[in-house]
């Protein structure tokens, strides 16, 4: 009796390879700017000086990078480099003006309206300033209960247990529900904008600089709540930060952005052990380390270059030490140097000419 199975046939070795799901969080040549009209009397001087009648800052451009479920990847760069605003077109706070930007392959952009909350809902960010990001006028119970309540995740029955459940999973005694956020310290009310970002049952954090206005004891509880977190809730993150060694801890994977460019991106071992781009380089030098030694200190030379009016060719021409001509005219690919491992620098593919 034949069983419809012929192991000549049909062996395993013949059969199509599973399909890779697509990555969680996917952004392609994306962009964004900020125009702001001048002033009249500007513009009136514009006519005669030929200045344009309007300030452009290009704060990100053309980024493309993909984040796969369960990964964290940490976003690294000076501070005026475009991490903050890269960190909200991901969360969708703010809209690219050019590219797009993918939830599990889907183009964000083109969802409708009810799928596009959805992924609203599963992308949230964590600001900086707890104070600034907490409502004042609003007790604790309503900032972390109001989300889940107005887009229907809990009945409105369940949510004093719910907000309950938040304060406890992120270490907070739900006694302290009734207080408002002016009445907790800087750490405890970090630990409220991380209960209120899981209260909505999110699949990906953007963490933007959430331990920097913490004090390092409070730095390592927080980042241990990170971990503990997305071992227990399965979540992934973007954490952007300008502290190394908090990136170094806490990522599986490296970006580090340059003036609204990403000029590197490894592996973390990969890239703190290799760094191949000369900012890169330059960055880590000055990591503190205990086993460094006594040595002296020195910043990366020359001004930061103003986001208005941005060097032409690769944007750290002007302070590498290894610049060459052609660095001053075309922005260099950011191309795979190793597996893995990607570097936007002329130095990869042009020999150095002394």
């Amino acid at each position: 009796m034949s069983l419809g199975f012929d192991p000549a046939r049909e062996s395993p070795a013949d059969a199509a390879p599973p399909r890779r799901p697509p990555p969680l969080i996917a952004l392609t040549h994306v962009s964004r700017n900020f125009v702001q009209p001048r002033g009249l009397a500007d513009r009136l001087a514009g006519l005669f000086s030929g200045a344009p009648a309007e300030l452009r800052v290009r704060a990100v451009a053309d980024v493309s990078f993909h984040v796969e479920e369960g990964e964290v990847v940490g976003l690294v760069g000076e501070s005026g480099c475009g991490k903050s605003t890269l960190g909200r077109i991901v969360a969708g706070l703010l809209p690219p003006s050019a590219g797009r930007v993918f939830f599990r392959g889907e183009d964000v952009s083109a969802l409708r309206e009810s799928r596009r909350r959805e992924v609203a809902l599963a992308v949230q960010m964590i600001f900086q300033d707890p104070a600034a990001s907490l409502n004042p006028r609003m007790r604790v119970s309503e900032i972390i209960g109001e989300a889940p309540r107005v887009h229907g995740l809990v009945p409105r029955s369940e949510i004093p247990a719910y907000v309950d459940e938040m304060l406890r999973r992120v270490g907070l005694d739900p006694a302290m529900k009734r207080r408002y956020p002016h009445q907790f310290s800087g750490g405890q009310r970090q630990r409220i904008g991380i209960a209120r970002a899981l209260a909505v049952r999110p699949q990906f954090l953007v963490c933007d600089e959430a331990v920097a206005s913490l004090d390092v004891s409070i730095q390592a509880q927080i980042l241990n709540l990170f971990m503990r977190l997305r071992e227990e809730l399965k979540l992934t993150y973007l954490f952007i930060s300008h502290d190394l060694g908090v990136v170094e801890h806490l990522s599986d994977r490296v970006l580090v952005m340059y003036l609204g460019r990403i000029v590197e991106e490894a592996r973390t071992e990969e890239l703190f052990a290799r760094p191949n781009h000369p900012y890169t380089q330059a960055l880590l030098k000055e990591v503190p380390r205990i086993e460094a030694g006594r040595r002296l200190y020195r910043g990366i030379g020359g001004e930061i270059p103003s986001p208005l009016n941005p060097p032409s060719g690769c944007h750290f021409h002007p302070r590498c030490p290894w610049a060459m001509p052609v660095c001053r005219v075309e922005a260099p690919p950011l191309i795979e140097i190793a597996p893995g491992h990607r570097s936007a620098c002329h130095l990869n593919t042009t020999p150095a000419t002394v």
